[in-house]
């Protein structure tokens, strides 16, 4: 009998006949675990639980709440979707049908004459689960590409086929529940039984592969749970997300706006908005100066040749605006996609040594990219944003310690805006494929191993993935959870060695010898627009006292007292407490609810009694009546409230 040694998470070791499966193992844990695992992960990789195991390995054994577990439930799940409007809809055809952060969906050509709408996702639910209450199980095979090109071209998969031409033979794989098979590298489910509670939740258009001049597909959104208790939680979840739209919401705050003149997926922030967006700007800029950075500006538009030197051409020209002719016979310019290479040449412009490091450059740059307008979101995702940029020229010995203090601004931030649920992830190289990345073996090692020794040294637990970082080098990121728990990928910081090189940047060491130095990029926010959109949501518009636009709404009950309301502005305004006077001839219960609406932390009801005695009647958001006091003291109160949120900070 041919025994292997299996080594859990904890460490322990336990000993199994070679061929046993993740399922096996679970149940020779206990029953209750059997019943609840939905993957396993053999030597870093998610296979399904009953893949035979043959060789002394480290196993992970995933539930529902391992995000590896969701993604083998909803990866099935994608594919009961798609054999469901198999039944339904005969001659469809299918594209791709991944597991997301949240749910699935699958990108499909219904046959002509077909258009998948809101009234058919009942239908398509239905199915779903009379497929599923068959426990359908679901058979890997591994198949040659001749005979995968021959199977899916019978069946008349054009979409299919594609893809499978872009595979190598031997390394291709099929899944097959019921009447239904699919391409697929996995993992899955055993079978299908487990799917309990399914909700198509949206349709909307893709094109295929994301290009443009390709056909364009019908994407249709879907989640699914072991149970029905689940699926409306998740809706109750779904219902306080409208609610809570920063779209939604900008607009009732008149934040920011969009234009169709202007352009599809360029902002324009309103007076309101700016405010918002300054003040975090500024909060921002004293920390940097107490961190020893410097401000920089830089142009909007850089030469091509800057961005060839960069590789940034290369990697996002096709993402960016298409380059901009001169007069002057081959000269081309690019709206900047990144402001990191007019900050190599900033450090460039002059001699540096090693006294000078590190040399640390802030900027809030506005950057360009042109994202495809199904891609196009409110704020998340946009065509011109503005980036927290800063990048840190330093020595090889100075990098940890910079890594370092750069995690430090960022914890400030969270904290100061009450983001306190976030995790990091650490994004490395991926270990088998090198070749989309620049720079050295050498140096790569060098940057991933900074970032994991700062990690471990301010004791902040991080996650390893592989495969996730830039083309220019390892980062942290930082994967926020609002109060929804939904996770936002927010500050990221990154290790570049290989920048430096491209722009041959030195420095003059102690030693009187030219030296590269390593650049560290960072943004604490990432982009003010995708934060300010989080922010929104994770706040529903409720900001902090010293953060929101209008602190104070001033209420007067009739006209007769629009000129003491208007009085209290102006002291107020001395006082740096930010208030607006409502003058509108409407009642009072009306101008009380419309300001609620607006999320005005206070608001001050003035009538003939306040106007006499130099009072106001205070309501508190979402609290009420707080009871009666001199402005004076109200203007002291909203001082010292500020001031000491700032000060803590």
């Amino acid at each position: 009998m041919n025994m292997i040694k299996i080594t859990f998470p904890d460490g322990s070791l336990r000993e199994y006949e070679a061929g046993v499966t993740g399922l096996q193992i679970a149940e020779s844990i206990s029953s209750r675990l059997a019943q609840d695992v939905l993957a396993c992960g053999v030597n870093g990789e998610v296979v399904e639980l009953n893949r035979p195991i043959n060789e002394d390995s480290t196993i992970v054994l995933y539930k529902w709440d391992d995000p590896e577990g969701k993604h083998a439930f909803w990866h099935t799940s994608a594919h009961l979707m798609a054999e469901a409007m198999q039944e339904l809809y005969p001659g469809i055809q299918f594209g791709i049908g991944p597991a997301i952060e949240s749910g699935f969906y699958y990108d499909v050509m219904p046959p002509t004459g077909v258009v998948i709408r809101e009234a058919d996702f009942v239908n398509i639910e239905k199915k779903m689960l009379e497929l599923a209450q068959r426990k359908e199980a679901i058979v890997r095979a591994d198949i040659s590409k001749a005979d995968a090109l021959k199977f899916f071209g019978e069946k008349g998969q054009t979409y299919k086929n594609e893809l499978i031409d872009d595979l190598e033979d031997g390394h291709i794989s099929t899944y097959t529940q019921g009447a239904f098979t699919d391409l697929c590298r996995g993992p899955h489910l055993m079978n299908t039984g487990a799917i309990k509670a399914v909700k198509v939740t949206a349709v909307s258009s893709a094109y295929w592969r994301g290009d443009e001049k390709r056909p364009q597909m019908t994407r249709v959104y879907a989640i699914s749970f072991p149970k029905k208790k689940m699926l409306d939680e998740h809706l109750a979840l779904l219902e306080e997300a409208k609610k809570r739209d920063h779209r939604k919401i900008g607009k009732e705050m008149e934040l920011f706006m969009f234009s169709e003149r202007v352009g599809k997926g360029l902002p324009m922030w309103l007076p309101k908005g700016t405010a918002l967006r300054l003040r975090l700007e500024d909060f921002l800029k004293k920390i940097q100066k107490r961190y020893g950075y410097q401000q920089v500006m830089t142009p909007h538009i850089g030469g091509k040749n800057l961005y060839v030197t960069s590789g940034h051409y290369a990697h996002y020209g096709k993402d960016s605006f298409q380059p901009i002719q001169t007069p002057e016979e081959g000269e081309e310019y690019l709206l900047k996609p990144m402001n990191c290479p007019h900050h190599c040449e900033i450090f460039a412009w002059k001699p540096r040594s090693y006294k000078d490091l590190p040399l640390r450059l802030a900027e809030f740059g506005t950057v360009y990219r042109y994202e495809q307008s199904g891609e196009l979101h409110g704020l998340t995702r946009v065509r011109s944003f503005t980036q927290d940029d800063a990048h840190i020229f330093c020595r090889p010995d100075q990098v940890k310690s910079e890594f370092i203090r750069v995690m430090e601004i960022i914890q400030i931030i969270f904290g100061a805006l009450k983001f306190e649920n976030f995790e990091a992830q650490i994004s490395l190289r991926d270990p088998n494929n090198h070749e989309k990345y620049i720079g050295s073996d050498e140096v790569w090692a060098e940057a991933e191993n900074a970032i994991i020794e700062a990690c471990a040294e301010k004791g902040l637990p991080a996650k390893v993935e592989y495969g996730e970082a830039a083309f220019y080098g390892p980062k942290l990121d930082f994967m926020v959870k609002d109060a929804l728990g939904r996770r936002w990928q927010l500050g990221t910081i990154q290790v570049d060695y290989n920048l430096p090189e491209r722009f041959k940047l030195e420095y003059t060491g102690e030693d009187n010898q030219k030296h590269r130095p390593v650049m560290i990029h960072r943004a604490p926010f990432g982009s003010m627009e995708r934060f300010c959109a989080v922010l929104i949501e994770h706040t529903a518009g409720h900001f902090p006292l010293w953060l929101t636009p209008d602190q104070v709404a001033i209420l007067p009950i009739s006209e007769k007292f629009n000129d003491y309301a208007k009085q209290l502005c102006a002291y107020f305004d001395e006082q740096d407490v930010r208030a607006v006077v409502d003058d509108r001839n409407e009642k009072i219960g009306r101008k009380i609810r419309d300001n609620e609406m607006k999320r005005i932390p206070y608001m001050l009801i003035v009538g003939e009694k306040e106007a006499a005695e130099g009072t106001v009647s205070v309501r508190k958001q979402g609290e009420g009546d707080q009871g009666s006091m001199k402005f004076e003291d109200f203007a002291k109160k909203i001082t010292e409230e500020v001031r000491n949120m700032i000060n803590k900070y």
